[in-house]
């Protein structure tokens, strides 16, 4: 689909982050799977649920809207996907391994961060109130996986991979 108009490219980005939010419904669990740490598994398996929220609230913003996505995959994501799965691959389980998935979780973070605030900008320019809110709500949880991330590498999660990799 050609986009020529805000609203288009609009749709496009939902759709997008709609494919995004699926792929990583498919990889929060193995990631999850191949943690040690158990503070970092409980925070995957946390927000494999909440990232299953977010879906719904994509969903609902559709619905409001009266929108249809497009089917589309989002290639970022699955660049992003990849890169963990090669870190799995490669590093034996421990702490060095949940090292490299904090940091590959917060790459996708970070996508996730910027995708939504684009989204919100643009519903904003195009006045689509009923999505602005929803949208929030999402960043608002990206941002707090995000620092939940930072705090769990911060105590002690790559000081266990500093060691060990001694």
């Amino acid at each position: 689909m050609a986009r020529k108009t805000v609203q288009d490219l609009f749709i496009h980005e939902l759709s997008d982050v709609y494919s995004a939010e699926k792929q990583l419904t498919r990889a929060l669990p193995k990631m999850a799977r191949a943690a040690s740490n158990p503070i970092l598994v409980e925070a995957f398996q946390a927000h494999l649920e909440e990232t299953q929220g977010q879906i719904e609230r994509i969903d609902q913003v559709v619905d409001a809207l009266g929108l249809k996505l497009k089917r589309v995959k989002c290639i970022a994501m699955e660049g992003l996907v990849e890169e963990g799965k090669e870190l799995i691959d490669e590093i034996d389980k421990g702490p060095v391994l949940d090292a490299g998935l904090i940091g590959a979780a917060q790459k996708v973070e970070h996508y996730e961060i910027a995708s939504y605030g684009t989204l919100i900008a643009m519903a904003k320019h195009l006045g689509l109130k009923e999505a602005i809110g929803p949208l929030k709500d999402t960043l608002a949880e990206e941002k707090s996986t995000d620092e939940k991330l930072s705090k769990i590498a911060e105590e002690g999660g790559n000081q266990a991979a500093t060691m060990e990799s001694r």
